[in-house]
This record gives C-alpha cells, structure tokens and sequence, in this order.
C-alpha cells in the first residue's frame, strides 16, 4: 500500500516518461535556458526501455525515402508527396540537433546511434510497379529526393539486395528505388546518451522505477501537481511545477485525461501491438545490407508496413521482418491490460465507436494478425525473401503503439495515423499522442511544442539566436532551399560519419 504523499522541492519543467521526446526537450530547454531546473519521472527502471527501445522500435531514420505509406496515391492517380517532404525535412532538422550536439561533446558516439545504409521500396505486380514509378517522379520534383534511383531490371536488383531477388520468379514484374543516404538509427542508445548527459548538468534530477498516479491545477500557486509514487518503497509525494511535459509513449493519453484540460477531451487511443522475426543465421544476415520497405496490406497501420531490415544494435548486425501486427488492450508493452477500458471516457466515447465503424478493414486486419500461424508468418516473409527457412528465425515482440483517436465534425470520430502535440490555452501542460514518425522527427515535434508553450520565450533573441546555433536551417526552408539543403547535409554528414550523397537520377526500365 501506498504511504501518504510528501511535498518536496518543486522544479520548473516536469518531463514524464524517459524516452526520446523528453531527452529532446529536456536538452533543449536546458541549452536554452541553463537555469532551468528540471525533474524527469520514469515508471521503469531505466531509460528508452518502451517505444524507444531498438527492439520495440522500427529504427528506420524516417526521412519518407522508401516508407511508401507517405506518400498516398490520389483518387486521380496522382501521388501526393506533401507528407512525404515534410518529414524528409524534419529528419534533416534532426540530424542538425544531432550534429551540434556531438560537436558540443554532449554525445561523444555519433557512429553508436547512426549509420549510412541504403533505403529501399520495393513492389511486385503490374499496378504496384506504377505506383512506385509515379512515387519516383513525384519525389524527383523536391530536391530533398535528389539522388534517388529507380528500376525494373532485376540484375540492377539482385546486386542492390540479393536475398530479396535469389530464386525469384523471373516472371514476376518487379520495381524498386535506392536513396544511398538512408539512416539507421538506434534511439535506444541515442536516448540513453542524452540522458545521461542530462542527468548530470545542475538543476537536473532523473527519478527511475517512479510511475505518475495523477495530475492535477495547483490553483493556489498556479501551474500543476503530480503525485508520484516511487514503485520500489511505495512512497508517495507531490511534485509542483510550472510547465509538464507527457512524454510516455501510450501511457500519455491517461494521464492527459487526468489533467481535466478542455483540449484534450474527445481524444482516445487504438492501441496495436507487434512482433518481428528475427534472423538467428549469421550467413544470412551478413548477405542484405538494406532497409528494403513494401507496401502495406489493406487496413493495415502505418507502423505495419512489412519491410526487411539490417539493424545495428548492441554492436551486433541484425536482420529482422516485420514488424506483424496484433491487438492488445495495453498502452505499453509493460503495461496493463485495463489501459484501453480506464482510457475511455464519455468524451471519448462517441469519437472512438464512430472511428471503429470507419475502420472495419483495420478490424479485420488485425484479426487475421493475430491468428497468423508460424507458417503464414513465413510466407509473408518468403514474398520478400523467398528462399527463407523456419528455422533461421526467431520470433520477438515488438513495441506496442497507440494511433490518435479524435473528434471530427464529419465522421464524428477518425483514427490519426501519425503524432500529435496536444497542449492546454496557457501552455502549461503538453502531452505527446500518437506513434510514426515519431522518434525521427522528435526536434521538429518539440519545435513546435515550444512555439505552443513558451511563445515568450521563443520570440526572444537569445532563444531565437540559440535555436540557430542548434539548428542552422532554423527559420528558413530546406525544402525550398537546394543549396542550404546540400550545405547542412554535407556538413552533418561530416559530423555524424554519414554518406554525403550524389546529386543523381538514375531510372533503369
């Protein structure tokens, strides 16, 4: 049983959850502000232990050159690369913070959390080869894509991914694109690094095995309360400060709902669960040396696009595909199987059924996951590796991701693929919704919270004059920009020990 609650000292910023989005906000405001005093309260026993994990994670730098569901097909058949460049540039942006930080020796390890390796699309069929086609000429209008290669011919293939083409149906038609400046990104070590720098600047307290139980007004001294309670002694005290941050993966919605904010009624959470196979055959995973990407079955989630993927982690190189989709009332991976029933309310109530009936072919889908045998877990596998055997993988759980749920004036309620900020008026209190992108635009995600929550601040020089330092394309266009682009992407390349990338278009049909 829980002691009764303490006060203790009370700090400027509350950040919630020890993940990267409150790594990047927590360095951020304190190279913004170095006297600002911050606490970070973590219900597990150490950092990036939930989405930002590399195992629960899909390590991907997410910068749209090869995720095929950011760029939509429209009703007309034209591609809408709009999504698509957005994160491309918000990628870029985070690479920057990266950079300046490794050039302030705040992380001394850059080639420990990145590395080159290419990025690919791969489809097969008639109309998916048109698609990737249209995709290839869409993207090449945005010199953010410049540098892309497109083909069909599978010699061109077999030597940029060989397991993918060995023993393929030659019949079979067949497209693919490469972007050589791809990334892999291992946020679990990124967010232990910047957390450990954190934790030991002044002003800076990092509270593990400590899980948020509420959030509530300090009317009587204005910004907010929690009440934490240490889960190891099962002591109990309340925390006051002037600004929180919800930083919790799937468990933001709960807590945002226990804060009472106007703005966050009418917001629910569909969590979806995943697993991966991983490749235990050290032959075969030292033949792909790729993120080679497909195209998402009908219904399926964002974070279910089935790809074949070399990762690093741990220093050990590991072939992994996936990630197979499921369904579990949890909002963490080490949560509890209440989280989807405590998180509905009568606010919410109405969005999430409406959004449920828009999205019967997501239903559907992740039922016939969730009854996937080992077998038909291997013949989806075998459509991008076809020679692929049982016995050369091992099946993982993956992360578990909880897409928005929100009102809408239509529908009356719509299912969110992506991340949303959601912040109270006055800006006191923000929480993180939402799953992919995520990790890989973090920068350009607290960008904005920081424009939402601390407009007076942002709209000093000293601030505006540090967010340039950080960021050097802070406050102009890389997107509109292809000089600026090919600056910063040379000089972060340098830093990060990245492929700079040729200027090139190269179509093979």
């Amino acid at each position: 049983m829980a002691t009764k609650a303490q006060s203790t000292s009370n700090p400027d910023i509350i950040l919630i959850g020890a993940g990267i989005m409150s790594a990047t906000l927590g360095v951020m405001l304190k190279e913004l502000q170095p006297d600002i005093t911050i606490d970070i309260y973590e219900r597990l026993d150490g950092a990036a232990a939930e989405s930002s994990d590399a195992w629960n994670n899909a390590g991907t730098g997410h910068s749209a050159f090869c995720e095929l569901n950011y760029t939509p097909e429209r009703p007309d058949g034209s591609i809408d690369a709009s999504k698509a460049v957005k994160i491309a540039e918000s990628f870029e942006q985070s690479k920057q913070f990266w950079s300046f930080l490794v050039q302030q020796g705040f992380l001394s390890d850059a080639p420990g959390f990145i590395r080159s390796i290419p990025h690919m699309s791969f489809v097969w069929g008639e109309d998916n080869v048109n698609y990737l086609h249209k995709r290839f000429e869409a993207l090449q209008q945005s010199h953010l894509f410049h540098g892309m290669q497109y083909s069909e011919d599978p010699g061109q293939l077999a030597q940029w991914m060989p397991l993918v083409m060995e023993n393929r149906d030659p019949a079979q038609k067949v497209a693919a694109t490469r972007m050589d400046i791809g990334t892999d990104v291992n946020f679990g070590a990124l967010t232990r690094s910047m957390f450990y720098r954190l934790q030991a600047m002044p002003g800076v307290r990092m509270h593990f095995a400590h899980e948020v139980r509420d959030i509530w007004r300090s009317k009587s001294m204005g910004g907010w309360k929690i009440r934490v309670e240490n889960v190891t002694t099962n002591h109990v005290r309340d925390v006051r400060a002037r600004f929180v941050f919800i930083g919790a993966g799937g468990g933001s919605l709960r807590l945002l709902e226990k804060s009472d904010v106007p703005e966050a009624r009418g917001y629910g959470g569909f969590p979806v669960s995943g697993q991966w196979l991983k490749c235990v055959n050290p032959d075969i995973i030292a033949k792909h040396q790729a993120k080679v990407y497909g195209k998402a079955s009908v219904g399926a989630p964002p974070m279910s696009v089935p790809h074949l993927d070399t990762r690093m982690i741990e220093g050990r190189q590991e072939l992994l595909f996936g990630p197979y989709a499921g369904f579990s009332t949890k909002f963490l991976k080490h949560g509890s199987y209440m989280d989807l029933p405590k998180s509905i309310q009568m606010s919410n109530l109405a969005p999430m059924m409406m959004a449920g009936l828009h999205n019967i072919p997501l239903t559907r889908y992740l039922i016939q996951q969730v009854m996937q045998s080992p077998e038909d877990r291997l013949a989806a596998l075998r459509e991008y590796y076809p020679d692929a055997k049982m016995e050369d993988w091992d099946l993982e759980i993956a992360g578990q991701r909880v897409q928005v749920i929100k009102k809408d004036e239509e529908e009356g309620g719509v299912l969110e693929f992506g991340t949303e900020v959601v912040s109270s008026a006055d800006g006191s209190i923000a929480a993180l919704l939402g799953a992919s992108p995520g990790a890989s635009t973090a920068v350009s995600i607290m960008i904005d919270l920081l424009n939402k929550c601390f407009k007076d601040e942002m709209a000093s020089d000293a601030w505006q004059q540090k967010l340039g330092q950080m960021i050097p394309s802070y406050g102009r266009s890389l997107a509109k920009d292809p000089q600026l682009l090919q600056e910063i992407r040379t000089h972060t390349s340098e830093i990060l020990g990245l492929t700079v990338g040729e200027q090139i278009t190269e179509v093979t049909r």
